[in-house]
């Protein structure tokens, strides 16, 4: 058995106003074949795994690229399509395969194409032939297209928000890939189009209900994977938004069947899962009246994960308004103050203008008095089981408020960022974390309470008035019942 493996991801927001070029690759990861030999981050944890299985099995591993970019706006043509060609030049070099696995994420737009993992996949396909097994591990905030469906031969995503079973998904996919190259199955895949755009956070009921219903469901004869779609909705997509994809063994009317059944069974449950946000001051004046803490509040429309700057300003300036103490917050990406910060030193006071630099939606600079706490270098936060890099981190303290910030891009993902900086949390009455859901697995054990706050920026949850350009407006919350 030969197996190739390769890797190209991002999420692309189309509203966002940063760009997505090379420099934003080479800040998240760039490897030519040698990326599962590295250390294992988030992003390269399928490669690694699929290496370390196949190898095991005796068999033959082509590795090809592994290229990974924070969320942000387009990917600059050129940039994917030589990251495409690499990978579809080794492919062809590798000459005949029996398997390849490609880790995706499946909302990644460039200037020029808005189907990127799809047109990755075909051009696969037209290299590899029509033999070959071709199974992508996805990001469920993807879209998921009829040219992915119509060159993929398994297409498997990971099943909670927030994501940490991506392991287990890529443990899915080999096996699946192999029991098809091996002829022990036929996978055939349908979809059903649930006409919903909205946040699904799978801890929470019903979408836990849901969830752990697909896995019991996979447990049936003949059905070979259940994979439910989030969309990302910040992608100005055709296809973006909720859909149901089910593959089965050689059974294309089954498959059809379970993407309808589920596909309704969701929608069913919009009322529930539609949780109200509140907005800044109605979530601070929870924070003022909590009896225990700490609070967490996430800045969801402030989320590096969904392609936002991460570096606005306006829960921290309404904090400083009300003069509350005691709260942490980050990570701030600002790589001009943390430059300002490593030259003043530990210890330093002095005047910084913090946050708001990237256009209206960070909101406008914080002009403070801070002092330097602690400087860092190297620090990593956990994503489920695997790390992610902090690269240059300072904590900063002004008026009662201790601030993290950053410089590289990235969104909060677990009480490390604030930890490995000496921050103690059980003393605060709140921590306001930069994400949208990710954040939940390693703050909710630790926060008295949990709340998402509709906050202004690049990501603003108002899933009804997002202004696609390409996407019809027959879903709901933008309409009642788009299935009337």
């Amino acid at each position: 058995m030969k197996i190739f493996i390769a890797s190209l991801s991002t999420e692309t927001n189309s509203f966002s106003p940063l760009p997505t070029g090379l420099l934003s690759f080479e800040e998240g990861a760039i490897a030519h074949g040698d990326a599962s030999r590295a250390p294992v981050q988030y992003w390269s944890a399928p490669i690694k795994i699929w290496r370390e299985a196949a190898e095991a099995e005796g068999w033959e591993v082509i590795e090809s690229l592994t290229a990974h970019a924070q969320p942000a706006g387009p990917t600059v043509q050129p940039i994917y399509e030589a990251f495409r060609d690499e990978i579809v030049s080794d492919l062809k070099a590798a000459g005949p395969v029996d398997v390849i696995l490609l880790s995706l994420h499946g909302a990644m737009i460039a200037t020029g194409t808005d189907d990127c993992e799809g047109d990755l996949i075909a051009h696969c396909r037209t290299a590899a032939g029509a033999d070959a097994i071709i199974g992508g591990l996805l990001d469920p905030h993807c879209h998921l297209t009829e040219t992915m469906l119509a060159e993929a031969s398994l297409l498997v995503a990971y099943k909670e928000y927030p994501h940490v079973d991506i392991p287990d998904r890529a443990k899915d996919l080999f096996r699946l890939a192999v029991d098809a190259a091996e002829g022990r199955s036929k996978p055939v895949m349908r979809d059903f189009d649930c006409r919903m755009i909205h946040a699904l956070h799978t801890p929470m009921e019903p979408m836990r209900g849901f969830v752990d219903g697909l896995l019991e469901r996979e447990k049936d004869d003949g059905v070979l994977s259940l994979s439910l779609i989030h969309g990302f909705p910040w992608g100005d997509h055709p296809r973006v938004g909720a859909r149901m994809l089910a593959i089965t063994d050689g059974d294309p009317e089954r498959a059809a069947g379970l993407s309808d059944e589920l596909g309704r069974h969701l929608f069913s449950l919009r009322d529930a899962i539609a949780r109200p946000y509140p907005d800044i001051e109605g979530a601070l004046d929870r924070v003022a009246e909590a009896s225990a803490g700490p609070v967490v509040l996430a800045d969801t429309a402030d989320n590096a994960g969904g392609g936002a700057p991460a570096d606005a300003t306006f829960l921290l300036r309404a904090i400083l308004e009300r003069g509350m103490t005691d709260i942490a917050t980050g990570v701030y990406w600002d790589p001009v103050a943390v430059r300002i910060c490593r030259e003043a030193g530990e210890g330093a006071t002095l005047a910084l203008r913090l946050g708001g630099k990237c256009g209206p939606m960070s909101g406008d600079p914080l002009d403070l008095e801070v002092t330097v706490m602690k400087l860092e270098s190297g620090l990593t936060q956990r994503f489920g089981s695997l790390d992610s890099a902090l690269g240059e981190t300072v904590w900063l303290r002004t008026r009662g408020v201790d601030i993290v910030i950053n410089d590289i891009r990235t969104q909060t993902f677990h009480p490390q960022a604030f930890t490995g900086l000496g921050i103690d949390l059980s003393t605060k009455k709140a921590v306001c974390v930069k994400s949208s859901q990710h954040f939940y697995a390693g703050f909710a054990p630790i926060g008295s309470e949990v709340i998402h706050v509709a906050t202004p920026g690049a990501i603003t949850p108002d899933y009804a008035n997002i202004p696609f350009t390409k996407r019809a407006p027959t879903y709901w919350p933008k309409v009642e019942n788009p299935f009337s």
